[in-house]
């Protein structure tokens, strides 16, 4: 059975493809959860219309994404740690507390967007990756200072 598929499936296709799928999986799984119409010509048109709303929605969250990106470039975030000897950290700074902290400052960013290349465990300047959007992110300054200053 042909099918046009509305979003992308890992071995499947991508949107907008049509491709030829068994009859029960097409009837009992793509149909059912609205991963694919059945190969018709209204079809194709209401798909294209479809990728026009998505296309649109997809700019406005980029455009979105940008001015957030602009405007935290220029943040920076301050963590109190308690320090052992030799300026070593009990535990390491994580995305939650960078978030916490963004939190704070008027920034609502999601941890799992929180992108820290390596662990902090020492105190220093570090940068944390934050991506806002699959074609946008910024980098932002994390201070870790120690609890008793």
């Amino acid at each position: 059975m042909k099918v046009i598929l509305r979003k992308d499936l890992l071995n499947l296709g991508n949107m907008g493809e049509i491709v030829n799928v068994k009859d029960g999986y097409a009837r009992n799984y793509l149909i059912p959860r609205d991963y694919a119409y059945y190969a018709s010509e209204s079809a194709v048109k209401r798909l294209e219309i479809e990728k026009q709303y998505r296309n649109k929605r997809l700019a406005k969250e980029k455009a979105a994404a940008e001015s957030i990106a602009a405007n935290l470039s220029e943040v920076q975030v301050s963590i109190a740690m308690k320090v052992g000897e030799e300026g070593k950290l009990y535990g390491s700074v994580t995305p939650t507390m960078i978030a916490q902290e963004l939190s704070a400052k008027g920034y609502e960013i999601d941890k799992r967007h929180i992108v820290i290349e390596d662990s902090i465990r020492t105190l220093g300047v570090f940068d944390a990756k934050i991506k806002l959007h699959p074609e946008v992110s910024t980098n932002i300054k994390v201070w870790v200072i120690s609890e008793e200053e």
